[in-house]
C-alpha cells in the first residue's frame, strides 16, 4: 500500500497504460547487471554524489536496478521515494535544497535520520511516451544544479532506456528462439516416429514439413531482429562517444599498465594541452613531462591497488594560445575491472572549480580584510531583521552596548539602552532612511547596566526583497564616547584658555594704563610696584603662550630634541630656584648622584618644573618635596614626592589627556592645564615611560622614566 507523504496526488491518469508498459519490459525484482551497475555509477562519477539509483517505479513500490551509495537496498515505497514525484514530468526534476521544499516537509528521508538535502532525477521514457521509471543522484548536503547538468542527466537517463529496450528486445529474441526450439524438438520426434511409421503417417509428416517451414520463417525473422539490435547497439554507443566527447568535463580512459590513451574527449585534451592525435598512445610516452610529477604515481596506484582516488581543487597552469592561466579542478581516478575484477584501465574524470575557487578566495580575502578593518576601528557589525526586529550582531558590536556575547539583543533591547531623550531620533531616523532608501546614520547616549553613560555612533544601509518591500538593515556601530569627552575638554579648554589669557592682559593693559598716567612723574612712589605688576602679568603671559605653543608643535610633530648626556643629579640642583630662594619649600635631593642619560636637558627640565609647580600649588601645605633618582635596567627613574592630599585613582588613568582638569572640590587654580600633557609628550618622544602614584591623605608621587646614557 503506498503511504504518500508528499501531501499530492503522485499517481498519472495513464497509469494502468504506464504499469502495461513497464510490465511488458519484465525487468522489475530481477537481479543487478554490469551494464545499468555501469550508467549508475558514472552518473554518480560525473556528478561526484554519493548516490546514483537506477529505479522502476511499479504500482506500490520503487524498484531500484541499479543502487550505488544506498547499500543494499532494493525496494522503496512508493509513497516516500522521491522517483515517484520524478515520473510526473518529462523533465528532469530537481530538489537543490529539500529542506525548502513544501511537497518534501514530511518526507521520513528529508526529515529523517537519513538526511536528503539534494535530489535530481531524469525520467526514463518508453519508445512509446511512458514514464517508467529514472535515472537520479541523490546527495545529503544541498547543491546548485545548473542546465548544463541538467542536460547530462538527461542523456545519461536516455542510454539507460536505450538499455532496457535492447534488454527486452533481447529477451524477445530469446523467447522466440526458445519457442523455435521446443518446435523444433518436437518436429524431431515426429521426424523420428515418421521414419518407423512413414507409411501410417504420411498426412502427419506433411504437417510437420509445415512446421518446419513455420519455424524457419521465424529463426529467419529472429536473425533480423538480431541485426537490428546490433545496430541499435551500434547507434547507443555512438551516442555515448558523442556525449562524452561533448560533454563539459574532463574525461579520459587510460588502458593497460602502460597508460595507453584511449579515450580523451576535447576538456581533457585541453588540460593535457594536447590534440586527439595522441589518442592510442601511452601517457608518459606523449607527455613525457608527467613522469616525475604525481599524476604518474597516482595511475600506477590506483592501476595496482584497484581503490579509486579523488582530489580536490588542483590547482592547473593551462596555456592557451601563448597566454598561461591558473585553473583549478576537482579530480577522480577510477578502476575499471574485468569480470575477475582485475583492473583494465582507469577513467579520469575532472570538473572544472575554477570560478568556485577564485570567488572563494576572493570572498575570504575580503572578509578577512572586512574583519581586520572592523577590528581595528572598533567598529561593531549588526544586521536587523525589519519584519521580526530581532538582531544579529557581532562581539565588539555587544561590547559597544555594555551587553554580554550570550544575552538577547534585538531592536527593542537597543532602544532600552538608548537614553529616553534620544530614542525618538534614532526611531525617526531608521524610519526615514527605510521609507527613503538612504543611508541611515544617528548620535546617541546609551546608559550600560552598569549604570555607565557612553556616546554611540550607528550607521546601516537598508536592503528591499523583490517587490520592494524593507527587509533587513545591515551596518556598524563605534563607540564615539572618548571623541565627545575630548570635544568637550576642548570646549572647557577654549573657555579656560580665554580667562586665563584674559586675566594677565587685563591686568597688564590697567597698568600700562597707570604708568601711562604717571609717566610725567618718575619719582611717584607707584611706579616701582607698578612695573613689578606689569612683568609679573608678562611671565604669566608668556608662561601661558609657551603651553599653547608647545602643544601646537606636539600636535604638529614639531616638538624638536636636542639630546646629549648630562648629569641628572646636576639638573635637579640647578633648576627650580626661583622656588628654593622664596624659603617657603625646601627640595629634598636623593638617589644615584653619577646617574646620567641621553636626552633633551632644556625638556626634561621643563618636565622637572612642572611637578614641583604642581606640588607647591595642589600640596601647599607639603613643605618637603622629595626628588629622587633611581637607575632601572638601562633606564633611569626620576621622581616627585609631595605629601599633600593625594590624588582620586578614579581620574589617575586621564591625568596626562590633553585638555584634562581634575575636579579640585571647590577649589580655584590658574593655568590651563596642559602642563601634564606636555610633559607626557616630551617623556613619550624621550622613548621613556611616565606615569603617578597616589592614593587620597598620603600624598603623590610623579615620575619617568629616560635611557640611561651610554658609558663613554
Amino acid at each position: 500500500m503506498i503511504e504518500n507523504t508528499f501531501g499530492m496526488n503522485i499517481v498519472p491518469e495513464n497509469e494502468a497504460q504506464r504499469l502495461e508498459a513497464l510490465k511488458r519490459y519484465r525487468i522489475t525484482d530481477t537481479p543487478s547487471e554490469d551494464s545499468f551497475d555501469g550508467i549508475a555509477k558514472l552518473a554518480a562519477q560525473i556528478f561526484n554524489a554519493p548516490i546514483s539509483l537506477l529505479s522502476l517505479v511499479d504500482a506500490e513500490s520503487v524498484f531500484f536496478k541499479a543502487n550505488i551509495g544506498m547499500g543494499k537496498a532494493t525496494h522503496a515505497n512508493r509513497g516516500k521515494s522521491l522517483c515517484a514525484l520524478a515520473i510526473l514530468d518529462e523533465k528532469v526534476t530537481v530538489f537543490e535544497d529539500a529542506l525548502k521544499e513544501p511537497c518534501l516537509m514530511s518526507n521520513p528521508n528529508v526529515i529523517g535520520d537519513f538526511g536528503l538535502r539534494f535530489y535530481a532525477g531524469a525520467p526514463l521514457i518508453t519508445h512509446d511516451g511512458f514514464l517508467i521509471g529514472t535515472l537520479c543522484i541523490i546527495d545529503k548536503k544541498t547543491r546548485i544544479f545548473t542546465e548544463s547538468d541538467r542536460k547530462i542527466l538527461e542523456n545519461l537517463a536516455k542510454t539507460a532506456m536505450d538499455q532496457i529496450e535492447l534488454r527486452r528486445s533481447a529477451l524477445d529474441t530469446i523467447d522466440q528462439l526458445t519457442q523455435a526450439n521446443i518446435q523444433l524438438s518436437t518436429a524431431q520426434k515426429d521426424l523420428e516416429n515418421a521414419v518407423y511409421e512413414l507409411a501410417e503417417f504420411n498426412i502427419e509428416i506433411e504437417a510437420t514439413n509445415d512446421e518446419l517451414n513455420k519455424v524457419n520463417t521465424e529463426l529467419s525473422r529472429a536473425y533480423d531482429v538480431t541485426v537490428i539490435l546490433n545496430s541499435n547497439l551500434e547507434k547507443s554507443e555512438q551516442r555515448l562517444k558523442s556525449f562524452i566527447s561533448k560533454a563539459p568535463v574532463a574525461f579520459g580512459i587510460l588502458a593497460g599498465s602502460e597508460m595507453t590513451i584511449e579515450v580523451a574527449n576535447e576538456v581533457i585534451l585541453k588540460i593535457w594541452g594536447k590534440t586527439g592525435e595522441i589518442i592510442g598512445q601511452p601517457f608518459i610516452q606523449v607527455m613525457p613531462e608527467h613522469e616525475n610529477r604525481p599524476y604518474a604515481d597516482i595511475f600506477d596506484r590506483v592501476f595496482a591497488s584497484g581503490i579509486s582516488y579523488a582530489d580536490a581543487a588542483v590547482h592547473i597552469a593551462i596555456t592557451s594560445d601563448g597566454t598561461s592561466a591558473d585553473c583549478y579542478y576537482d579530480f577522480i581516478y577510477e578502476p575499471m575491472k574485468d569480470k575477475l575484477g582485475q583492473t583494465v584501465a582507469i577513467i579520469v574524470i575532472a570538473t572544472d572549480v575554477t570560478d568556485r575557487i577564485l570567488k572563494r578566495k576572493k570572498l575570504e580575502e575580503v572578509n578577512q580584510q572586512l574583519q581586520i578593518a572592523l577590528h581595528a576601528g572598533q567598529l561593531g557589525s549588526y544586521k536587523l531583521d525589519l519584519r521580526t526586529c530581532k538582531m544579529d550582531s557581532s562581539e565588539i558590536c555587544r561590547a559597544n552596548y555594555g551587553v554580554s556575547a550570550d544575552a538577547r539583543f534585538d531592536l527593542e533591547d537597543l532602544m532600552q539602552v538608548i537614553i529616553p531623550e534620544h530614542r525618538d531620533m534614532v526611531t525617526k531616523n531608521i524610519s526615514e532612511a527605510v521609507k527613503n532608501r538612504l543611508p541611515y546614520r544617528a548620535e546617541y547616549q546609551i546608559r550600560w547596566p552598569d549604570g555607565s553613560l557612553h556616546w554611540m555612533s550607528a550607521s546601516g544601509l537598508p536592503g528591499y526583497d523583490a517587490e520592494g518591500n524593507p527587509v533587513t538593515m545591515i551596518g556598524v556601530t563605534l563607540d564615539i564616547t572618548k571623541r565627545k569627552n575630548y570635544e568637550a575638554q576642548k570646549d572647557d579648554f577654549l573657555g579656560i584658555a580665554s580667562h586665563e589669557l584674559k586675566t594677565p592682559i587685563t591686568s597688564l593693559k590697567a597698568t600700562i594704563q597707570l604708568l601711562s598716567r604717571l609717566k610725567e612723574k618718575q619719582n611717584h612712589e607707584m611706579l616701582p610696584r607698578l612695573v613689578d605688576q606689569a612683568a609679573n602679568s608678562m611671565e604669566k603671559l608668556n608662561a601661558l603662550v609657551d603651553d599653547l605653543l608647545n602643544m601646537h608643535r606636539i600636535s604638529e610633530g614639531q616638538l624638536e630634541l636636542e639630546k646629549e648626556s648630562f648629569n641628572v643629579y646636576t639638573l635637579l640642583e640647578n633648576c627650580c630656584n626661583d622656588i628654593r630662594f622664596a624659603g617657603k619649600y625646601n627640595l629634598m635631593i636623593s638617589g644615584d648622584a653619577e646617574a646620567a642619560v641621553f636626552a633633551d636637558e632644556h625638556r626634561i627640565e621643563q618636565v622637572v618644573v612642572n611637578f614641583v609647580n604642581n606640588a607647591v600649588k595642589y600640596a601647599p601645605r607639603s613643605r618637603d618635596i622629595y626628588l629622587n633618582i633611581e637607575p632601572a635596567d638601562g633606564y633611569v627613574r626620576i621622581s616627585v614626592r609631595d605629601n599633600g592630599d593625594g590624588i582620586d585613582p578614579a581620574i589617575q588613568p586621564y591625568i596626562f589627556d590633553r585638555y584634562y582638569r581634575a575636579d579640585h572640590k571647590g577649589k580655584k587654580y590658574s593655568g590651563l592645564g596642559l602642563g601634564l600633557y606636555i610633559s607626557s609628550e616630551i617623556i613619550k618622544r624621550h622613548a621613556g615611560e611616565i606615569g603617578v602614584e597616589s592614593r587620597p591623605g598620603q600624598g603623590s608621587t610623579f615620575w619617568f622614566t629616560l635611557p640611561a646614557a651610554l658609558p663613554e
